[in-house]
């Protein structure tokens, strides 16, 4: 074991979204995707405004404006140390309408940019294929992904971002956060707010056909590719020691698990075929879609982790919300601003959970502290309370690592710099160790400062995570 505790070549790092960095919403042949519909507001059912007036802000219509400034930041990025940098492809920018059978060349060429600027820097990038931002062309004519035809639509995608980024990637994630669709399935997978379960059902195994498709072509195109799941992780607690309590904790969690069950183990639990038999929830198999799915599981797991949450067989419940997941209020457990709730050893739980059950490689693709933070006036930003956030989340990483012995090869803090919220749209909940000059609505430089936690995780990545 070296002095650092951590394992040699441990991939640091950080993570952001297309949506949520880019900006240039419609520059150089990109399409209209769901998210560039969407204005800013803490609630996120009020976000979508098809019809919305002309003067109204889109957050991710510009951004943060990374695609004119991939430079600069991808410089911040290697200056801080960064080994790894989880990003996403726009599916706009290289089909604008989704079902196009060519490419979008100057799609392509923006990320070939910017692949290439980080290969530079010695930064190997982990690339997700879809990550909340599907084409409104696919939602508005065929429905989203409640159509089978998305997977070819989507399998097509891949096979083009596999082919021209050879050699230089790696490391691949199929969907963001797959199970959120539950919970926002209209961002997920462009089906209705108020759809059934049934109907999520449906279209969540459509995009579990399109991965095994992504891993199939992956592996043919390049077979050191290494093709990841990616699940929003949140362990679920029971409220109390009460066995009723207990009992429903387990159930919400086996259901959240069956999505990574699906992607690595190949095969619909029994457990989860019995729960669609007792809901009456009949999900449509075609021929040969299970044979698929055992034949090209993901090769590892990704997941986000920003709290955890409690079950209770109570009626009466006083509710809490963190990253799209409701659950019940933890009494032992201080609230972010956003009234998420703060649990740095449910991370070390969680680790252990998920490789003891899947037995694979595991990367912590999120994971972050979204706070309004204060400029003083000397210009700097003392964000001692993200400091504290991530040095207990990867002290209790690293005791997983070397004390649980799980296999977990990387961490990327999200997201590195300010973007905007999934959630809200708002440019105030932040998460970044970049400052970006920009507010709620819009306004602002753009100019990027480094706060504190900049230079905190800098000196933690030279030390491979000593400090």
């Amino acid at each position: 074991m070296s002095k650092t505790n951590m394992p040699e070549g441990f991939l640091w790092g950080g993570a952001t979204a297309a949506n949520q960095v880019e900006g240039a919403w419609n520059e150089d042949g990109k399409g209209p995707s769901y998210v560039d519909g969407l204005i800013a507001s803490r609630d996120i059912k009020k976000r979508y405004a098809k019809n919305a007036p002309e003067d109204s802000y889109f957050p991710s219509h510009q951004a943060i404006d990374f695609y004119h400034r991939y430079k600069e930041d991808i410089a911040l990025f290697a200056e801080a140390g960064f080994k790894t940098y989880r990003m996403s492809i726009a599916w706009t920018r290289i089909f604008p309408n989704g079902d196009e059978t060519q490419p979008n060349e100057k799609g392509l060429a923006f990320y070939d940019n910017v692949i290439d600027e980080l290969i530079k820097h010695q930064i190997e990038p982990i690339l997700t294929i879809s990550h909340f931002e599907m084409p409104q062309y696919l939602i508005d004519e065929y429905g989203g992904w409640a159509n089978r035809k998305l997977i070819d639509f989507y399998a097509n995608y891949a096979k083009v971002l596999f082919e021209r980024y050879k050699g230089k990637v790696k490391y691949w994630l199929t969907f963001n956060e797959i199970n959120m669709a539950m919970f926002l399935p209209q961002m997920a997978l462009g089906i209705r707010i108020d759809a059934t379960d049934e109907e999520k059902y449906q279209a969540i195994h459509h995009q579990f056909i399109a991965s095994a498709l992504a891993v199939k072509h992956g592996h043919e195109v390049d077979p050191d590719n290494q093709i990841g799941a990616m699940l929003g992780y949140a362990p679920i607690y029971p409220l109390t020691a009460k066995p009723a309590d207990v009992f429903v904790a387990k159930q919400k969690e086996l259901q959240k698990l069956f999505f990574a069950d699906v992607q690595l183990k190949g095969y619909y639990p029994e457990r989860m075929l019995a729960y669609f038999a007792s809901q009456a929830i009949d999900v449509h198999f075609a021929e040969g879609d299970l044979e698929l799915l055992a034949d090209y599981p993901c090769d590892y797991l990704g997941f986000s982790y920003y709290t955890s949450t409690t079950m209770s067989n109570n009626k009466e419940k006083d509710l809490s919300e963190g990253n799209g997941i409701l659950g019940e209020r933890n009494p032992y457990l201080e609230e972010s601003e956003w009234g998420w709730q703060i649990d740095a050893l449910g991370l070390r739980f969680g680790l252990n959970v998920l490789y003891d059950r899947y037995e694979k490689p595991l990367i912590i693709v999120e994971n972050g502290l979204g706070a309004v933070d204060e400029i003083e006036d000397s210009g700097e930003i003392i964000d001692d309370y993200r400091i504290s956030y991530l040095g207990a989340h990867i002290k209790a990483m690293q005791d997983a690592i070397t004390i649980d012995g799980v296999n977990c090869f990387g961490y990327t803090a999200w997201g590195c710099i300010d973007l905007v919220s999934a959630g809200t749209g708002q440019m105030s909940k932040r998460y970044g160790l970049i400052h970006v000059d920009r507010d709620n609505e819009g306004k602002g430089t753009l100019n990027r400062t480094k706060k504190k936690s900049f230079y905190w995780y800098k000196d933690l990545i030279e030390q491979n995570g000593l400090n």
